[in-house]
């Protein structure tokens, strides 16, 4: 698959019907981690849910050909936009689709008077920290400096995350 074989564009409401199944099959990814033995992977967001931040406006699709295959789901925190959610479906990884959902998202945050974009990911895993390193996130190394991440990292470690392997990261807009 090439980058003419898919696109981008924000999200609308009737999307919101695809995604819950993008991202359980995306987590499954994860289902073969010892440390995530407890996640329940079906547990993801609901349509409804993402509906909810679809509204806000900051949530972008990527589709091949009428078929959704990924999302980024974001929200506005005063001046940074927060990525909640980021998942492409596992047949359509390695296409660029990923990255291309992250430069739009960049774009977007720009466009809107956004300062910066954060996140909060694995410290470990390839298409997790490393990944958005390329794209220009930085690792917040002084969580006490970002208490929002900080307090997002402690509630993911209380839903069983694994806390040494988590960590914020954020994107500074120029």
């Amino acid at each position: 698959m090439t980058t003419e074989d898919w696109s981008l564009r924000l999200a609308q409401m009737d999307d919101a019907e695809h995604l819950p199944a993008i991202e359980r099959a995306a987590g499954q990814l994860f289902s073969g981690d010892p440390d995530l033995t407890n996640i329940d992977f079906d547990d993801v967001w609901t349509a409804a849910e993402h509906r909810q931040f679809i509204r806000r406006g900051h949530c972008l699709v990527a589709a091949a050909s009428e078929l959704i295959v990924g999302f980024l789901t974001s929200q506005p925190f005063r001046r940074e936009l927060h990525i909640w959610e980021m998942s492409v479906h596992p047949d359509f990884q390695q296409c660029g689709i990923g990255a291309g959902l992250l430069r739009a998202c960049i774009i977007d945050a720009k466009n809107s008077g956004f300062s910066a974009i954060t996140l909060t990911t694995f410290r470990d895993v390839p298409w997790n920290r490393p990944f958005y390193q390329k794209i220009g996130f930085t690792v917040v190394e002084d969580m006490a400096a970002h208490p929002r991440l900080a307090d997002e990292i402690s509630e993911e470690a209380n839903n069983g995350l694994p806390r040494d392997r988590r960590c914020g990261m954020i994107y500074f807009i120029g």
